[in-house]
């Protein structure tokens, strides 16, 4: 039964889900929490591990997911299911994409969708953030204070500063999330 919720919760996620990766957490988040197949901290690691290996985060999530409630099958299974309803979405707006853009209807539609996956990627920022900074999921939860957490955070903001000030260009992401792992490895 584990597969098949694994396929069916995935497919949810990638049919119900714009704007990447990112914005897809939250949905995750819910469907991974509320089936209890993992703590929020755990959650909060997979996202790490996934945000820092190549390929796209959602993918990277599904197949980590996925793997710790079932296993290889399980990997494939949430891998499917979240790629597939992009992949057909994709093959049909290909086909019919230079009549779609024609109608007003569709442009204002397209257009409408950005400020809400903006919205939903600040939504994971701030609920990330509280969480790995200060320790709590919601406003009802007391705060813990991740002095520790917020020194790296704010050694990775100043760093990405000086980087910018020196060269005059933003930082590659690569560098920041090799830096990152780097000092939590020396820290932790």
């Amino acid at each position: 039964m584990i597969y098949l919720n694994l396929f069916l919760y995935f497919l949810e996620v990638g049919a119900f889900s714009f704007g990447g990766g990112m914005s897809m957490i939250s949905l995750i988040q819910d469907i991974v929490i509320g089936n209890g197949w993992l703590t929020e901290v755990e959650l909060l690691r997979m996202i790490a591990i996934a945000e820092s290996t190549p390929g796209p985060i959602a993918v990277n999530i599904a197949t980590a997911i996925g793997a710790s409630q079932g296993g290889i099958l399980g990997a494939i299974l949430a891998t499917l299911g979240v790629v597939l309803p992009s992949f057909v979405i994709i093959l049909i707006i290909a086909a019919l994409l230079n009549n779609l853009l024609k109608y007003q209807a569709v442009r204002v539609v397209m257009e409408s969708i950005r400020p809400t996956v903006v919205g939903l990627i600040f939504g994971v920022f701030v609920t990330l953030g509280a969480l790995t900074l200060f320790g709590t999921k919601n406003i009802y939860t007391p705060i813990r204070i991740d002095y520790l957490g917020i020194a790296l955070f704010a050694l990775l903001f100043l760093v990405s500063l000086l980087y910018k000030k020196i060269t005059k260009k933003e930082p590659s992401s690569i560098l920041i999330i090799l830096f990152s792992a780097l000092v939590g490895m020396i820290i932790y």
